[in-house]
């Protein structure tokens, strides 16, 4: 079988040595990793990243949490890096409502802001969306004709009604390890519902480790097996089934991927 992480964070020092690292992570199965940006400076690391090790993909964005850090002309340097030929999507971007503080107006605008950018570079986009659902809903149907290239909603938390209805606008979901998790009962039914050709795997490693290393940190992009074999059982189909399946969405979604062999 062969694996894909769509969304991992290679960046700190948590990995320590990062060939080893990929070595730990092609040893699993896993063949091509997309390290999602979420500053200026760990898009510009992991586009480094993508040009030393071939398995390493990388978008380029501002979350919406490291919004405080962007400064004039910083998009730009953004659209620069999604120049590169392994750049597949402008990300992770989006809304993040979690903390007391939010300042939800400049979330919406640099969203936007970043949703044109990648329609102008005829890119994808990764979506961090968390406790904004109606929110991120009334935007995304609003704005559906930013997203004609392509759109994934990272390590998907919402409900499984807001999954259909985004789902009728084009959009991926991808579910990492709390979909393994034994009280995931909502991510369970969401992966259930969906169309097979929505469905994606990652880790948003280091964090959210898979349910047989609950706890650990960090965790790695070497989980991906385990994530795609719960989601195979929650569909009902056979693990190698599952995998192509998904390889094969990755490789719809993210057109600068290398086609599949």
């Amino acid at each position: 079988m062969r694996f894909i992480d769509v969304h991992c964070h290679l960046g700190g020092d948590c990995y320590g040595n990062i060939p080893d690292l990929i070595k730990k992570i092609q040893d699993a199965g896993v063949q091509k990793i997309i390290a999602a940006g979420y500053d200026l400076a760990t898009s510009e690391l992991f586009a480094e990243y993508s040009q030393k090790y071939s398995a390493v993909y990388f978008t380029a964005g501002f979350h919406p949490t490291e919004l405080h850090k962007l400064r004039e002309g910083d998009l730009k340097i953004i659209a620069e890096l999604a120049a590169e030929p392994k750049c597949v999507a402008i990300g992770e971007i989006g809304l993040d409502y979690h903390y007391p503080e939010t300042n939800k107006q400049l979330q919406q605008k640099m969203f936007l802001e970043q949703l044109n950018l990648a329609n102008e570079l005829c890119l994808p986009v990764q979506i961090h969306s968390r406790d904004c659902a109606e929110d991120m809903l009334t935007l995304l149907k609003e704005n559906a004709p930013l997203i004609k290239h392509g759109a994934l909603l990272h390590c998907y938390s919402h409900s499984t009604e807001i999954a259909l209805e985004l789902q009728k606008l084009g959009i991926y979901f991808s579910f990492g390890g709390t979909s393994t998790w034994q009280g995931s009962k909502k991510a369970r039914r969401t992966i259930a519902a969906l169309a097979e050709d929505r469905l994606l795997t990652e880790t948003d490693s280091p964090y959210l480790p898979p349910k047989s290393l609950y706890g650990t940190f960090p965790n790695t992009p070497a989980s991906i097996p385990e994530i795609l074999c719960n989601m195979a059982e929650v569909r009902g189909v056979p693990a190698e089934e599952m995998a192509e399946t998904v390889w094969q969405n990755a490789h719809a979604l993210f057109k600068k991927l290398k086609s599949p062999e």
